[in-house]
């Protein structure tokens, strides 16, 4: 019997792996999965360049992207497949995983699959467009569910100084509780045994109407912060308190306000790549301004400004001279893991703007914290 651990590795390394089997081929559901990952990766030219092949064989493979999604439902766990998924349309950029009706119609949604939909949709005609509009619609599902409550959590109330009755981790005083409970310190444990503890209580305020304006980059390397930001404005619209404006630019600026309530279509109607012109949004967003010291002005961009820097700088500092809250952030997405131009950051910075990457979630609590004052 082959040892579980040695066929692994012969399946991760491929057929130069096959000295952990002493040279025994693979049989049954591991030569099938061999021929999946063969399917797919045997493409990588980089692997190639280096000498390292996985291709098993020579000659061209029978397997279409119908036969090999199928496959490797069967073959993997789910959270293999969906890597897989992704390699195939972000790395390989295998285009029929969501532009062939049959494939679509079996693929199973996830933000992989939902980034490379809004990269080829056009590329697709109505029937595959309908199809693919399958797969928006559940992955925006499972994220307003998950934003909403963050959104919910932030919009509850601020924290008061006075103790609360109702013991939530959210509202742990911890400051409190260890000043109380000192006396109880055990040095030989270092730790300090908790007798009271004391919670904060949350109020709710009246909430003067604000303005939040999203002005959101939809150049292809910010498609991740084009998504959370039209699932954020949906969950922001309708808040008491609140009024959320959404505005994608390129080179041009198009506001998608009307269509904030319904995220799916806006992101139909984004339209990825082009070039960017970040100080023409910028004065666009600042033309919506109602009241500046009632206005929250998000710049979601990575700051690569094909247009006029020095414009965006005195726009940026004329928002943030007037009163109103200036948001610059490199990314919104769930990593927050930011790529930008570091040195127009800085010069947005001296101007008064707040810079930096946030998730959603910690969107919604910047909004909510100035909302609620």
């Amino acid at each position: 019997m082959t040892d579980p651990t040695l066929e692994r590795w012969r399946l991760l390394l491929g057929e130069p792996g096959s000295v952990c089997l002493g040279g025994a081929p693979l049989g049954g559901p591991a030569a099938a999965r061999d021929a999946a990952l063969d399917w797919l990766y045997g493409r990588d030219e980089d692997l190639r360049r280096r000498g390292v092949r996985r291709q098993g064989g020579t000659g061209p493979s029978t397997l279409t992207t119908f036969d090999w999604l199928d496959d490797i439902t069967r073959l993997f766990p789910k959270e293999t497949v969906e890597r897989l998924q992704r390699d195939a349309v972000e790395r390989y950029e295998i285009h029929d995983v969501v532009t062939d009706p049959a494939v679509l119609a079996r693929v199973e949604p996830n933000p992989a699959l939902l980034k490379a939909v809004l990269r080829t949709k056009h590329l697709m005609n109505p029937q595959v467009l309908r199809l693919a509009r399958r797969i928006v619609e559940q992955v925006v599902r499972q994220l307003m569910d998950k934003l909403a409550t963050d959104v919910r959590s932030a919009f509850t109330g601020t924290k008061a100084r006075r103790a609360g009755r109702f013991r939530l981790a959210r509202n742990f005083d911890m400051v409190r509780t260890l000043r109380a409970n000192l006396g109880r310190y055990q040095p030989d444990t270092g730790k300090v045994v908790i007798e009271t503890p004391y919670f904060f209580s949350r109020t709710r305020r009246h909430l003067e109407q604000w303005q939040v304006i999203l002005l959101v980059d939809q150049s292809g390397s910010m498609v991740d912060s084009v998504i959370h930001s039209a699932v954020t404005a949906a969950c922001l619209w309708g808040l008491p308190g609140v009024r959320t404006h959404l505005v994608a630019f390129d080179t041009e600026v198009v506001d998608l306000t009307s269509d904030v309530d319904d995220p799916v279509e806006l992101l139909m109607k984004v339209q990825l790549g082009g070039g960017t012109d970040i100080a023409r949004a910028a004065a666009y967003g600042a033309g919506l301004v109602e009241q500046p010291r009632r206005s929250i002005v998000v710049l979601i961009s990575d700051f690569y400004e094909g247009g006029d820097p020095g414009r965006l700088v005195r726009i940026v500092r004329g928002l943030v001279e007037q009163g109103s809250k200036v948001l610059g952030l490199a990314a919104l997405d769930e990593q927050a893991n930011p790529d930008y131009d570091r040195g127009l950051a800085q010069r947005l910075a001296d101007a008064g703007a707040h810079v930096g990457a946030m998730t959603p979630g910690e969107l919604a609590s910047f909004v909510a914290e100035h909302v609620g004052r």
